[in-house]
């Protein structure tokens, strides 16, 4: 009787266990195939039908005002915008600011005072705060649009003339699933974000319903909510702390990859340094230095000159009255210890990427 019933407990077990392992088993094998897409050397998809873009840009002006000045990705953009410019005759004018809205007030007074004919508001400046203004422009018949800040789940602002956002929330996704694939399945996480910026909000819900479809033994063991300005002191004791606290954790997500050098000597001082695994979002040159040396473990990359080149056509497409494309036309690329230094060493913003954008887009504005 004895025996039965210790039998029958073993089937009942397996029974429970094999639908468990099925649905992991399921999940990794998703999160490998859609994992798939990122690891790749990106290939250029045409945003749009071709077009004359010289016709388009002769003689126009556009000021890009960045959320601040200080910010290497962002004016790393803008520089490369003036480059694009100079090749179709549009001229590119940054704003410099040190991130305070009054400055992002003075550059829309400038805009309309010289008669520019597109203002971009690229990437941190929520169209919501500076309304008075965009209306000022539109009066003025001033385009305003705004690039790389909304996800394409996001309302735009009615107001601006149009936006190219960028997938915020599959980025998040592709953060999940690369934990899914590196930790077995078994990921314990402590992620780092910044909520009061918008395109966080999108970010963790793709990466909280993907870990949650694809990998069911993952576990998010805590989330560290930092503000920007205070990164630079609360960022590095908070994932220190975690990791005393809960020496089980084997992941550390900083969703901004920026973070991540407050990451890095928080892992050195706890003894985790190679241990822990970093996974984060931007390919900023330094996080890429850091997967060189072993501290950070990936860093989903997008070329800043493939982003140039994307935000002057969808912006001429708009300009010149056609349809602008419903995302900005920049794919994710996925840098880890196998590749991370095609991206230069030390690394570069635009090196490891290809250089297909290039000769696609020449093409499709009838440059050659």
């Amino acid at each position: 009787m004895t025996k039965l019933r210790t039998t029958t407990l073993i089937a009942a077990a397996a029974m429970i266990v094999a639908p468990t392992l099925s649905l992991a088993q399921d999940g990794m094998a998703r999160a490998k195939e859609r994992l798939s897409a990122y690891t790749s050397k990106p290939e250029f998809v045409a945003p749009g039908e071709p077009f004359d873009i010289k016709q388009c840009a002769a003689g126009k002006k556009m000021l890009s005002i960045p959320n601040n000045s200080a910010n290497p990705f962002l004016k790393g953009i803008i520089d490369r915008m003036k480059t694009v410019g100079d090749k179709i005759g549009l001229e590119v004018v940054e704003w410099e600011n040190q991130g305070q809205p009054s400055q992002w007030v003075q550059g829309f007074d400038y805009a309309v005072r010289d008669g520019f004919d597109v203002i971009d508001l690229i990437s941190g400046i929520s169209p919501d705060t500076v309304e008075p203004q965009i209306k000022a422009a539109n009066e003025a018949g001033i385009k305003v649009m705004t690039s790389h800040f909304y996800d394409p789940s996001f309302e735009p602002n009615p107001l601006l003339s149009s936006s190219l956002p960028i997938g915020f929330n599959e980025i998040g996704r592709i953060l999940a699933n690369w934990i899914t694939v590196n930790t077995d399945g078994k990921g314990r996480v402590a992620l780092i974000v910044s909520r009061e910026v918008p395109p966080t909000i999108p970010l963790v819900d793709g990466f909280t319903e993907e870990l949650a479809e694809n990998c069911p033994d993952c576990e998010i063991a805590q989330e560290i909510n930092v503000g920007v300005a205070e990164w630079g002191t609360k960022i590095q004791p908070s994932v220190q702390s975690a990791l005393q606290a809960d020496p089980d954790i084997d992941v550390v997500v900083p969703i901004y990859d920026s973070m991540s050098q407050f990451v890095v000597p928080a892992l050195r001082l706890t003894g985790k340094l190679g241990q822990v695994k970093v996974a984060t979002f931007n390919g900023t040159p330094f996080v890429l230095d850091f997967i060189q040396q072993g501290a950070v473990s990936m860093d989903i990359g997008e070329s800043l000159d493939w982003i140039a080149y994307a935000t002057v056509d969808g912006h001429m497409r708009d300009l010149c009255g056609l349809p602008v494309p419903d995302k900005l036309n920049v794919p994710f690329y996925i840098f880890d210890e196998s590749n991370a230094t095609d991206a230069g060493t030390p690394a570069e913003f635009d090196t490891g990427y290809g250089d297909a954008y290039v000769s696609g887009f020449a093409k499709l504005w009838g440059l050659e």
